[in-house]
């Protein structure tokens, strides 16, 4: 589809157009135009043999013609004369390089990642918005100071010892990036493949980079473990198939292969950290032939390490189903009602909390506390298939007893 194919090449085309003339805010705005009249001439006239080449072409013309009509023209006369014929587009691929500019340590941790899926993930405003569970609003100022903060700025790959300042908030735009791909935050499809692929592409090319960090090594291995059920999460009508009901058969076992002997590798040579773990309860998913194999009490031990390693609310969140699998629902109720008031209000507000009582509630019994449970899940959640699934399930409790 061409939707995907300038999905694919916005990055690039954008890192390219930084590359030559910088001015982030100007350059998106141009390839923005470019990635508009492609998508207006080539359903007709046919995707061009090198369609980078065409859109960085077409965007650099729109550059130029902005840069001449700007008040400064006149000290920019001879600049723009040396641009007015574009070079051709090289065939490099500086989507990494454009995502350590994107994570460059003048700004804020928060703009670094919003910025980031905006330039190099392609996610709207809204999407990263959800993500991050704050105002749509809130985003989009985050991004605009962060472009204006990065007028100037020189694209190239920062230094090594720079390289490993912007490493936390690379893993992190990474991270979501693959997730909004592996669960759309909304919309009717449950994946946006383009970006889960988009996130394994940009985290192995990091690896190639930084081979002796171990968190990036962990984060490939959760994506290629977690991806691996991509397959089964799905029926053929698109709902939402949970993992106890997955058909494991199905799941890709190259991918868990890979992602096994990686983060079985990276456990014993790197200092643990926060990604390894989390792949490695992918792992002991990923390794149980049927659901009722599943070693519950090797996935609580995990949980209790990352909440001591990166707390946080979902961590949280995950290690108390963990403790109702080992310990049964009762105890992951009381610690579920203990943890709540400290939860923050966004979380509040999203499906997921309300999802994991209602699971809960539904393990310990109480049909009728799931059945409210699952109904207000399926309201906040704006994903179509999540909405089903949590529909459904309140549709089985609302029957007799």
């Amino acid at each position: 589809m061409i939707e995907d194919l300038l999905r694919e090449l916005t990055p690039q085309v954008l890192a390219a157009l930084v590359r030559r003339y910088g001015d982030f805010d100007a350059c998106e705005d141009a390839v923005q135009e470019a990635l508009l009249a492609a998508a207006q001439q080539w359903p007709g006239e046919g995707v061009p043999d090198n369609p980078r080449g065409w859109l960085v072409t077409v965007a650099s013309r729109r550059r130029i013609e902005m840069l001449r009509s700007e008040t400064a023209r006149v000290r920019r006369e001879e600049t723009v004369a040396s641009w007015t014929a574009p070079e051709p587009a090289s065939s490099a691929d500086d989507s990494l390089t454009l995502l350590m500019l994107c994570c460059h340590p003048t700004l804020t941790a928060q703009s670094q990642v919003a910025l980031t899926l905006r330039a190099v993930g392609g996610l709207t405003t809204g999407e990263i918005a959800r993500a991050f569970l704050v105002p749509e609003a809130t985003i989009g100022q985050r991004i605009s100071r962060a472009k204006a903060k990065l007028q100037g700025a020189r694209f190239a790959m920062p230094p090594v010892a720079e390289q490993a300042e912007r490493l936390a908030a690379v893993l992190h735009v990474l991270y979501l990036i693959f997730n909004e791909g592996y669960t759309a935050s909304s919309g009717a499809s449950l994946h946006r493949v383009e970006l889960s692929t988009e996130a394994i592409r940009l985290t192995r090319q990091l690896r190639t980079l930084l081979p002796a960090e171990g968190e990036v090594a962990g984060l490939l291995a959760l994506m290629l473990l977690t991806d691996a059920r991509r397959p089964a999460r799905t029926t053929a009508d698109g709902a939402l198939v949970p993992l106890p009901e997955q058909d494991r058969t199905l799941w890709d076992t190259a991918a868990i292969a890979e992602g096994t002997e990686l983060i079985t590798s990276t456990l014993r040579t790197a200092p643990v950290g926060s990604y390894q773990l989390q792949a490695a309860i992918a792992a002991v998913h990923d390794e149980a032939r049927r659901a009722e194999d599943t070693d519950w009490r090797e996935i609580l031990m995990l949980y209790e390490l990352l909440e001591a390693t990166a707390p946080g609310p979902m961590v949280t969140l995950n290690r108390i189903v963990a403790v109702a699998m080992v310990h049964g629902a009762a105890d992951g109720l009381a610690l579920l009602d203990a943890a709540d008031p400290a939860f923050d209000p966004a979380l509040k507000g999203h499906h997921r909390l309300a999802a994991v009582r209602a699971h809960l509630l539904e393990l310990a019994g109480d049909r009728a506390g799931a059945l409210a449970a699952y109904e207000l899940a399926a309201r906040l959640t704006q994903s179509v298939p999540e909405q089903r699934y949590l529909q459904a399930r309140a549709a089985e409790l609302g029957g007799p007893s």
